[in-house]
């Protein structure tokens, strides 16, 4: 049995596509004002990593925040059940998921069977969200894989006091024309995502393992911060941060099937 979850962002789509016992194929593609076109597209390209075709998938879950635009699905579910569900697949022991998206960031609580139980989240403020980074790397001159490398090279420990992004850029701009390393500040603007993330986490409690989803989740910078403010070890996913969500759908689409065999 073959079945996708098609994840429509607001900066990427993503899709996978699942059988039984593992990943067939996924994609990510960048999201367009067209959810509908987004979601077509990146289904494409996993049915092609995975040499199936449309016809093959017995049943497709959407989620993110253009589920309701995508044509093929039979089925929606949020992205903070998804984000739970997909990271719960991968690694039973997780209690705790963070997912860290373009616009928003969840803490979410789960139980044994990858259910949520409790979550928290902040969607009203660019701080502590991927798009807060993207600001910030933009602003330096470096892409959002150098902002992450390039803590390991700090020396000196800056800090920026304000975590709202207008203010924050106003920070970087002046340690920028005070010629501080780009190396230094890069480490400032981690360390202040990850501060608003964990008080987000905090709120949920990190409970035995803990795991990140999302494209922030392959900035290390922000991830060795986190850690060292949560007192815990981050456990690293064996697939792409970035496709939990859609890995989430795609678990719930097989589900659904194994229920209506039964």
């Amino acid at each position: 049995m073959i079945v996708a979850g098609c994840d429509v962002g607001s900066l990427t789509t993503k899709a996978v596509i699942l059988n039984q016992k593992s990943i067939l194929g996924h994609a990510i593609v960048n999201s367009t004002f067209r959810p509908e076109e987004s979601a077509r597209e990146v289904m494409e390209k996993a049915l092609a990593a995975s040499g199936l075709s449309i016809g093959d998938i017995k049943f497709c879950v959407g989620t993110g925040y253009g589920r309701d635009r995508v044509p093929f699905v039979g089925k929606v579910v949020s992205e903070i059940a998804c984000h739970a569900k997909g990271a719960h697949w991968l690694l039973p022991s997780v209690r705790t998921v963070i997912d860290i998206g373009g616009q928003d960031c969840k803490a979410i609580k789960v139980d044994a069977r990858g259910n949520v139980v409790k979550f928290f989240t902040n969607d009203k403020c660019a701080a502590g969200t991927g798009r807060f980074l993207e600001v910030m790397a933009k602003l330096m001159g470096l892409s959002l894989d150098e902002l992450g490398r390039l803590s390991n090279q700090a020396g000196e420990a800056l800090q920026l006091a304000s975590t709202c992004t207008v203010w924050a850029q106003a920070e970087v701009v002046h340690h920028l024309n005070a010629k501080k390393s780009k190396a230094d500040i890069a480490a400032s603007v981690n360390r202040a995502m990850a501060g608003r993330v964990a008080i987000l986490a905090r709120s949920v409690g990190t409970e035995k393992a803990v795991c990140m989803t999302g494209g922030v989740a392959k900035n290390m910078g922000v991830i060795s911060s986190l850690e060292k403010l949560l007192g815990v070890n981050i456990r690293r996913l064996r697939q792409d941060p970035q496709i939990i969500g859609a890995l989430g759908a795609a678990v719930f689409a097989r589900e659904r099937m194994e229920g209506a065999s039964r």
